[in-house]
């Protein structure tokens, strides 16, 4: 199982534990934390999934692929760390993952 901390623009905390080989999105969307709308369901073709993820695990997540960076351009506030959260694929190594929601979605 690998853990997540998914951490709200207003603060609150949800911890997710979630199956490796799924998607952060994936995980969020099946413990229903508000602000992961996930409106193409993990299609990367929109970027309702929108997440910053923590700087202390960047390097672990890696970087987005050039689709997913298109995507981006359609997301609010994209700065530093932003995924998509439906490309970010859950790993053994992302246990304790930490990502926060921005304040609102595309």
């Amino acid at each position: 199982m690998v853990n997540i901390t998914f951490i709200t623009h207003d603060g609150e905390t949800h911890q997710v534990s979630a199956d490796s080989g799924g998607s952060v999105m994936e995980a969020a969307v099946r413990a229903m934390v508000p602000g992961i709308d996930a409106e193409c369901g993990g299609a990367c073709a929109c970027a309702t999934c929108h997440v910053y993820i923590d700087e202390a695990w960047r390097e672990k997540v890696g970087d987005p692929s050039p689709m997913e960076e298109d995507m981006l351009d359609f997301a609010f506030e994209v700065q530093e760390g932003s995924r998509l959260s439906c490309q970010v694929k859950l790993s053994d190594e992302l246990d304790g993952l930490v990502v926060r929601i921005p304040e609102r979605q595309a």
